[in-house]
Parts: structure tokens; C-alpha cells; sequence
């Protein structure tokens, strides 16, 4: 199993939380999608043929931005 961790900006309430986690939920491969209000992270567990670009992808176009360091 692949892990991804994102800090992404906007992740305000819990609302926000069920948005990422549903619309990631939908990709196939997904396994455990954890949002972290406090730290504003998304853990993302996943197996093929989910990429780690695609889970990225979705919480942009969900309406949240990812943080590149």
C-alpha cells in the first residue's frame, strides 16, 4: 500500500473535511482518507490504479490548494 501526504490550504471546518474525503473516495485504489483539521493535511492510503498524481489532482479540483514545498 502507497501513502500520500498533503498539507493543503483552506481546510476550515468539517464540512471541508467531508468534501475531500467523499470526492476522494470515489477514486479507485483509494483505501483510508484521513483529514487533519489542526494541521490541515490529507493523508491519502491507496493502492493501484490510484497514482498519487490523481489524488492530488482531486483535492484541487475539489477547491483546496496543495502546499509544495
Amino acid at each position: 500500500m502507497n501513502t500520500v501526504l498533503c498539507s493543503v490550504s483552506g481546510i476550515q471546518n468539517k464540512e471541508c473535511k467531508t468534501q475531500i474525503k467523499n470526492a476522494l473516495d470515489k477514486i479507485k485504489g483509494v483505501q483510508e482518507v484521513g483529514v487533519n483539521l489542526t494541521t490541515g493535511t490529507v493523508k491519502v492510503e491507496y493502492n493501484e490504479p490510484a497514482t498519487e498524481l490523481e489524488i492530488k489532482d482531486c483535492i484541487e479540483h475539489t477547491g483546496f490548494k496543495i502546499e509544495y514545498e
